[in-house]
């Protein structure tokens, strides 16, 4: 088993070493003019500062849940958690950072060569480094507990160093790795979503709304925070999101293996453990294969063509590498729950990647303005905001069945082929080539403010029609990039509820390897577990409301003072840089303690019962009410950008139709930046604790 993993270690320091000399890469070129310079030395700086003063929260909280983990739990579980913690951020802090590098040289590369391919090249490099270390420092972390700790096992008991409630320390140490990497991605989500949208509504308002400018004039204060909250969300906080998705299917899909495979042929069981292992890391290789030829072909006119054959090309290579991997460690191998033998896990896997890619394919078709529904969003805006958003919310609802339906599918049918092994691994196989889709999703972010920059620097008119084509791209890749995030967490929480159920001490406690639904506490967790996602959303969407408010009246305030608006003197960019991090670290606590507290609460005081009530009726509201915010506020951005681009004759910039479209996308910006990313984690976060404290939970109950 051994040999496999250090297989699988030499396919991730390939990769690394793919990241790294694409980091070298961006850093070698050019960021233009001085003024260009100058703007972008500004982001990153605040940025950075940002992420700093983050981690001291975040570093604050991880150090004192290893110390619980470790004292009462089991003794190496804090260190585990604590390391998942730190690939999670080292994934964030490197992706950002090549973020606020590629932004300034992609909008260079336009202004020095005129062509849309060269410059797509560039962005697609800075994006790169982003999705491949998610992929590669989640397998690390993973990778290295595995070898250090002799693999997974079966049949240990562990404690923590003061109580001595036994556990599984093997199941105990992948578990809190994953805990760990999804505490990350909660604060990152919060508080990335409140800075960001509390500065781009904020920017907003004060340019289109109130004073007539243009969306990235650098004479509003707001601009560099909204610059900088493109790179602290849609870099970092998807980083850290998707790296949680994916190790999280990873551990659930061998925990799953330890459960139903124990009894089962040894040589079985260790099949079962390495083959989640083995398809993560083909995925990995077919990535940076994938990207590796993206990067060196000549590029047309056509963006979206060169993205999604990267895609296309991960996609295929993860489908022939896991097929032989699956002949590697299944040939000859049986099992009951094998409906078409040797080739089920492998099967299994292929319809997750298939429902990623169907996914990504009709979220496009609902936000991007190629197709029928943001046209006409794009249309009725002339008749006023309300038929906006009346609209939008249709096309968003609408936009839920397509989706639900390929997952709700793909789940019963690798249930079918697999048993409950198979639905963990259609989950990873969603995400064995995450590193591809989190790389074309960065694209648009860094096109994003590549074209800001362009925009607040002066650039030539046609230099801003390059980075708009970007831009607007980008946009459909993001919308496409939230969309197989919410796909991909309720593939992965699916399988984490799986687990859970599934576990030898779920199962001692109620003597069934089954949640039964007739039971009111079941019922009653669910409906609670519901009523929590909505509460959830409110308080998100009201925190960021709330910091966009009084980030447009400082802005206000600033545009007021003489020689401002006329372009004679700079704002004071750094006041609303602080003032949008304060705001987002002052509004992350309470939303992240939820997420890791009401399964505590609820499994201390209810049961796991209960527990996994709340798990699946949290789950059931969640996944749909995630797509609409998703696909609504990708719909509403893009409308708006639609008629920017004169699409529409006679209702182009600053015309009331415009407006209109403003106020849909000022709806949006919030929906699909805040709510709809956070509450993904949110359901992932509270089944991985979940899962982590089960031996606690079937031992301490207040209502047995």
């Amino acid at each position: 088993m051994n040999s496999i993993y250090y297989l699988v270690l030499f396919v991730i320091v390939l990769a690394i070493a793919y990241v790294l000399f694409n980091f070298l890469r961006i850093r070698r070129m050019k960021e233009g003019t001085e003024e260009m310079a100058e703007m972008a030395g500004i982001i990153r700086d605040g940025a950075a500062t940002f992420m700093r003063t983050e981690y001291k929260t975040i570093a604050i909280v991880c150090i004192v849940l290893a110390a619980v983990f470790s004292l009462f739990i089991e003794k190496t579980s804090g260190l585990t958690f604590l390391f998942g913690a730190a690939m999670s951020s080292a994934v964030c802090v490197l992706g950002m950072r090549s973020a606020t590098y590629a932004n300034v040289r992609t909008a260079n590369r336009a202004r020095e060569s005129m062509s849309i391919g060269e410059t797509v090249k560039v962005a697609l490099c800075g994006g790169s480094i982003s999705g491949l270390s998610v992929q590669a420092f989640g397998m690390l972390g993973l990778v290295a507990i595995l070898l250090i700790f002799g693999g997974v096992k079966a049949d240990q008991v562990g404690t923590g160093f003061l109580a001595k409630l036994e556990c599984n320390p093997t199941i105990m140490r992948i578990t809190t790795y994953s805990l760990g990497c999804s505490l990350v991605a909660m604060f990152n989500r919060v508080a990335g979503g409140n800075y960001t949208k509390a500065a781009d509504i904020s920017s907003d308002i004060l340019a289109k709304i109130r004073h007539d400018m243009p969306e990235d004039d650098s004479r509003v204060p707001n601009v560099v925070a909204d610059f900088i909250g493109d790179n602290v969300n849609d870099i970092a906080g998807n980083c850290s999101d998707l790296l949680e998705s994916f190790v999280a299917t990873m551990v659930a899909a061998m925990m799953i293996a330890v459960t139903f495979f124990h009894e089962a042929d040894p040589a079985l069981l260790n099949s079962a453990l390495i083959y989640p292992i083995l398809l993560a890391g083909g995925g990995l290789l077919s990535c940076v294969l994938g990207l590796g030829f993206a990067a060196i072909r000549k590029m047309g006119d056509n963006p979206s063509r060169e993205l999604n054959l990267a895609t296309w090309i991960s996609a295929g290579l993860t489908i022939l590498i896991g097929l032989a991997g699956c002949y590697f460690s299944f040939y000859g191998k049986s099992h009951e729950s094998f409906a078409i033998g040797w080739l089920s896990p492998w099967a299994s896997g292929v319809l997750g990647i298939l429902s990623g890619i169907a996914i990504g394919s009709i979220t496009e078709y609902y936000t991007s303005t190629d197709f029928k529904p943001t046209k006409k969003l794009a249309e009725i805006a002339e008749e006023g905001e309300a038929f906006v958003i009346t609209k939008g919310d249709a096309i968003g609802s609408r936009s839920c069945l397509l989706p639900i339906l390929v997952i709700g599918v793909a789940l019963f049918v690798s249930g079918k082929l697999c048993g409950t092994y198979g639905i963990a691994l259609s989950a990873l196989g969603m995400l064995a080539f995450v590193g591809a889709t989190v790389s074309i999703d960065a694209f648009g972010p860094i096109a994003d403010n590549a074209g800001g920059l362009a925009e607040s620097c002066h650039l030539p008119e046609d230099v801003r029609k390059i980075t708009d084509k970007l831009d607007a791209v980008g946009n459909t890749t993001a919308a496409i990039g939230k969309g197989f995030a919410i796909g991909s967490a309720a593939f992965a929480t699916v399988s984490l509820i799986v687990a859970f159920v599934g576990s030898h001490d779920y199962i001692r406690a109620v003597g069934s390897s089954a949640l039964n639904f007739a039971s009111f506490v079941v019922v009653a967790g669910g409906i609670i577990g519901g009523a929590l996602i909505e509460y959830f959303s409110a308080l998100l969407t009201d925190n960021t409301i709330e910091s966009a408010k009084l980030m447009a009246d400082e802005g206000d305030r600033q545009l007021s003072k003489p020689g401002v608006l006329e372009g004679k003197v700079k704002p004071d960019y750094n006041r609303c840089i602080e003032m949008a991090a304060r705001q987002a670290l002052k509004k992350m606590l309470l939303p992240s303690v939820l997420a890791l507290m009401i399964p505590v609460v609820g499994g201390f005081v209810f049961g796991i019962e209960f527990v996994g009530g709340l798990l699946v009726g949290a789950t059931i509201v969640a996944i749909p009410r995630a797509i609409f915010m998703g696909n609504s506020g990708g719909a509403f951005d893009n409308a708006k950008k639609y008629i920017e681009s004169g699409a529409i004759q006679g209702h182009g910039k600053g015309t009331s139709a415009h407006k209109a479209a403003v106020t849909g996308d000022t709806v949006g910006d919030t929906r699909k930046d805040v709510v709809g990313v956070a509450l993904d984690i949110f359901i992932k976060t509270m089944s991985t604790v979940a899962n982590t404290l089960i031996p606690i939970f079937t031992k301490i109950t207040l209502f047995k």
